[in-house]
């Protein structure tokens, strides 16, 4: 088995590479890469069986590979950051382990790949229902806790409990406030998803996601969908997509 790392820390990759080689001497180390960029550049070139991936990396996310180039390569996700354990199941991962690395949870992860190497599901990894639950309840439970907008020249921070929703509008997005203000903040809609407390905010279309706690009204409207009445917010309607109208039910009803 050919693996490489994609890790920013040295002494985290080398502690890495000293565990595989102690759990699996006869695999082959291949190469590492410490930024998004290095490994977009050179992973297509090379021939490997598993990916050791961090995901904060020197000059961003590691997820941000994904939009740049296809990995179909198994994953063991290494990192100090449970927030993103969601968005790593979303991809090809086998495992994700918290830093510092665990000998014992390295090993059950290498043995995890190896028996899904050994089966029909290796091309459509699949994560078990128990597993997606443990997972959500090992996150922290207040995700994401503040934002930093700029105001002219000057930097600030908005508190997410304050946010009443989020919303795209001419490619930018926007966090609407209590206050009714509104500030551009340099993430997408998607990647602000994956910060947030799921039990508080829900996705409700390609353009909204609102907070639980500031719903004033629900109101049915045309063709199955559901408006979402909001204090101070007149720029838009506020439309569930029918899409997604039955798990926004049972995202309020649990």
């Amino acid at each position: 088995m050919k693996y490489i790392i994609i890790e920013d820390e040295q002494l985290a990759a080398k502690r890495l590479r000293q565990l595989v080689e102690e759990l699996r001497p006869e695999y082959e180390f291949k190469a590492k890469f410490d930024s998004v960029e290095s490994a977009t550049i050179s992973l297509p070139a090379l021939s490997y069986d598993l990916l050791f991936m961090d995901i904060q990396l020197a000059d961003g996310i590691s997820f941000d590979i994904f939009d740049q180039i296809h990995i179909d390569k198994p994953i063991i996700f290494t990192t100090a950051y449970d927030e993103f354990a969601l968005k790593a199941f979303k991809t090809n991962s086998v495992d994700y382990l918290l830093k510092p690395i665990d000998h014992n949870e390295l090993k059950n992860a290498i043995e995890k790949f190896e028996k899904r190497a050994n089966t029909a599901e290796n091309s459509e990894p699949q994560i078990e229902s128990t597993q997606l639950e443990k997972l959500i309840q090992s996150l922290n439970p207040k995700g994401k806790e503040r934002f930093v907008v700029k105001v002219g020249e000057h930097l600030k921070t908005v508190e997410t409990q304050e946010i009443q929703l989020i919303y795209s509008q001419d490619k930018g997005t926007y966090l609407f406030t209590l206050s009714g203000k509104r500030f551009l903040v340099d993430y997408t809609l998607d990647k602000i998803e994956d910060l947030l407390n799921q039990a508080q905010f829900f996705r409700i279309s390609r353009k909204f996601i609102i907070n639980m706690s500031y719903i004033k009204d629900i109101i049915a409207f045309t063709n199955s969908r559901l408006e979402i009445v909001i204090d101070h917010f007149d720029e838009d309607q506020i439309i569930v997509a029918r899409e997604r109208v039955n798990e926004f039910k049972s995202w309020l009803d649990r």
